[in-house]
């Protein structure tokens, strides 16, 4: 099981996420924030929980490459 988080409202768009992981970010046309994919809004954060073991590595370059580390990805 893979688990990222995203902590939105404190995005600054630099779009790093939709660029490394397409298949879980984009960017919103809206407020030009990230929004991970297939998830809702708890007090802030976002989180999908997913048994694709293929979204570890994007995801991660993704939390890497983040100047705000707001994004997290476990492996469990």
């Amino acid at each position: 099981m893979v688990i990222i988080t995203l902590q939105r409202d404190k995005c600054i768009g630099c779009n790093y996420c939709a660029e490394f992981a397409p298949d879980y970010f984009r960017m919103s046309k809206k407020d030009g924030k990230s929004v991970l994919l297939k998830t809702e809004d708890k007090k802030g954060f976002y989180t999908l929980k997913t048994p694709n073991y293929e979204a570890f590595d994007p995801c991660e370059k993704a939390a890497k490459a983040c100047p705000v580390k707001i994004i997290s990805v476990k492996e469990i």
